[in-house]
């Protein structure tokens, strides 16, 4: 299975995916490649470190891929041709055009427990709303924000002791796991 990852962050899922493959966890998966759509971003630094293929894509400035900068995405990644399209911290929402692209095989890690906490700032919604347990979620991705069917979740349970800060190291360490699991679950199995 071909996959690529697709991240405007600082790329420790893409690492954690990465370190997976290098030891032999990920199943019959291969990085094709990294792309960001920040020049600057850790992920492609990621990439550097790792020796894995990577890009910079301009996106924009809105919050969608949208018009000619869409149709030039859904080009270059057709030339990739993977079977799974990684969303690892992409701060773009995608919409149906590009989805309907690579068929619809797109996963997204997202911080918390979907449906609760869909969109940005899932983390410190969860710990501000005072609930004991949040986690992170890999779905499908589809036209909606975090709203594609579940595949995988993990629950991270919030002590009172917690601050933010340690919530949030929580979550991530669940993210390091659920979504390189969840990548070589796919890779042996059809959609």
């Amino acid at each position: 299975m071909k996959i690529i990852i697709i991240g405007s962050g600082k790329g420790s899922n893409a690492e954690a995916i990465i370190q997976a493959k290098n030891h032999d966890l990920l199943g019959n998966t291969e990085i094709i490649s990294i792309i960001s759509d920040e020049i600057d971003s850790g992920i492609l630094k990621i990439a550097e470190k790792y020796e894995v293929n990577s890009v910079f894509f301009e996106a924009g400035k809105t919050c969608f891929l949208e018009g000619e900068i869409e149709r030039s995405w859904i080009q270059k990644i057709s030339l990739l041709n993977p079977d799974l399209v990684v969303l690892a911290g992409f701060m773009k929402i995608l919409k149906k055009d590009f989805i309907e692209s690579v068929n619809r095989k797109i996963i997204n890690l997202h911080p918390s427990l979907l449906p609760s906490f869909r969109g940005l700032n899932a983390i410190e919604r969860a710990f501000e709303g005072g609930v004991k347990i949040t986690g992170c979620t890999v779905h499908w991705v589809n036209e909606g924000v975090d709203e594609g069917e579940i595949i995988a979740q993990v629950p991270v349970r919030i002590l009172e002791s917690d601050s933010l800060g340690m919530v949030k190291s929580k979550v991530h360490a669940a993210e390091h796991c659920i979504l390189p699991e969840t990548i070589r679950n796919l890779s042996f199995s059809k959609r």
